[in-house]
């Protein structure tokens, strides 16, 4: 008998990005975004991140690339849950391969 297939597979388009991003006053933000550029411009824009509004102009300081969201949503919770000193150390070796 011949199998039918229900349901195509999904196929996924998107890449996705966890950021960290500098403020101009000395503190980081980290988030997970699809587009990096678009999300740089909107923080720069005083949109999105309540957080970062007043803080601008942002800087892009450390970028990893996902397959998965749910792999960036992990890994950016990781990040949220680090002290400063840790943080930087991750966007040093960041800068050194880049």
């Amino acid at each position: 008998m011949k199998q039918v297939q229900l349901r195509k597979p999904i196929k996924r388009h998107y890449k996705y990005f966890v950021y960290i991003i500098k403020c101009k006053d000395g503190t980081y933000y980290t988030g997970y975004t699809n587009d990096i550029k678009k999300r740089i411009k909107l923080h720069n824009s005083g949109k999105g991140a309540k957080y970062l509004r007043g803080k601008g102009p942002v800087k892009l300081a450390y970028y990893k690339e996902f397959k998965y969201y749910k792999s960036a949503l992990n890994e950016e919770r990781r990040i949220k849950g680090l002290r400063k000193e840790l943080k930087e150390k991750l966007i040093s070796e960041y800068e050194k391969t880049n």
